[in-house]
């Protein structure tokens, strides 16, 4: 029974209010979504549309999303139930590649899509390196690969109408070593504890460490 406020608690400690103890938290886990286009990532929507999370199955915990990606994108989307694994995932420090196939409308420049390797500003917001490279035409349409590191606000879009060519469609196809893969639409598939514990390293294992 504690006398003084002045206790350390410790990952070893057990603590117990009233004496029943404490529940356990659950380890981190990370799951690969694949969003379909027109849901919000958002807990809750002013405007009344659907989000990510009324649309995931019923049997998964209480999770966060791992950044966004908006309305009328689709692809991979990761979820977590540990706020720590998604504030690492999304630091610009941790500099994993996201990697999208997306669908523009107008004529492409394959020179001026290489030149955004050396990054552009577009309103006085710098943008950094961005792989991109014309895989095919569609009549006046075309699909574009892009990749990049930094993943600001809706950088894929404004990227790409800067240069004249508006997005009709968005798929993330990647997230550093997470894949969307053969997943479907609106299908979740758990990323498997061994990969997490390998891509994460000792953070992972220090948040379990913290849950035991």
């Amino acid at each position: 029974m504690l006398t003084t406020p002045a206790v350390t608690v410790t990952a070893a400690s057990e603590v117990r209010v009233d004496g029943v103890p404490l529940p356990t938290p659950e380890r981190p886990r990370l799951w690969r979504y694949h969003k379909p286009a027109g849901l919000v990532t958002s807990h809750r929507d002013e405007k009344g549309r659907t989000t990510v999370f009324e649309a995931l199955p019923k049997e998964l915990p209480r999770v966060i999303s791992v950044g966004r990606l908006d309305l009328n994108s689709e692809g991979l989307l990761l979820l977590t139930n540990d706020g720590a694994v998604a504030r690492r995932l999304e630091l610009p420090s941790t500099g994993w590649l996201r990697r999208y196939k997306v669908r523009v409308h107008g004529e492409v420049d394959a020179d001026r899509l290489a030149a955004l390797e050396r990054g552009i500003t577009i309103d006085g917001v710098a943008y950094g390196a961005i792989r991109a490279s014309l895989e095919r035409r569609q009549g006046s349409n075309a699909w574009v690969a892009l990749a990049l590191r930094e993943g600001k606000n809706r950088e894929v879009r404004r990227v790409l109408e800067h240069l004249g060519l508006p997005v009709t469609r968005l798929i993330r196809l990647s997230f550093g070593p997470f894949q969307l893969g053969n997943l479907a639409r609106g299908e979740v598939a758990e990323v498997p504890r061994k990969v997490l514990a390998e891509q994460l390293g000792s953070a992972s294992s220090a948040n379990a460490d913290r849950r035991r």
